[in-house]
């Protein structure tokens, strides 16, 4: 594992965020924990999907850094009213107990960082795909 691909928490940390998320190759990898706070680089296929999901006690912030996607949030799985394209510089705010989702609309990878105010994976968390995701016993679906 690369320096750079490995959860730096919660000790102090500096990085070129663009350039950890461009070269990120697995779906999802967590590069900082701390306490309050985490942050996660994803990779979402074409064609993929995050997956509808909801965080009870935290905030989530989504920046999109490649790749053009579409963004879902609403008040259930079923009922995701907010609807939009997403692509480069866009960022997507999700407050606690809205479901969500984004999907890959495009033919490249979609790159996406992700910061939850408190955390909501295990510290060091890397999912290589989103089967893996899916399958973690540890991940809350």
């Amino acid at each position: 594992m690369s320096d750079l691909m490995k959860d730096h928490g919660p000790h102090p940390y500096v990085l070129d965020i663009e350039k950890a998320t461009l070269d990120n190759e697995n779906f999802r990898d967590t590069l900082w924990t701390g306490k309050f706070l985490q942050m996660t680089v994803m990779n979402i296929p074409a064609g993929g999907e995050i997956g509808a999901e909801v965080h009870e006690d935290h905030d989530q912030f989504l920046r999109i850094e490649a790749g053009k996607g579409h963004v879902m949030i609403g008040d259930s799985a079923d009922k995701l009213d907010i609807d939009r394209v997403v692509e480069d510089d866009w960022a997507i705010f999700v407050p606690a107990g809205k479901w969500h989702n984004v999907v890959n609309e495009g033919d490249e990878p979609l790159k996406v960082y992700s910061i939850y105010a408190a955390p909501d994976h295990v510290a060091g968390t890397i999912h290589k795909t989103k089967e893996d995701a899916d399958n973690d016993p540890n991940e809350q679906h």
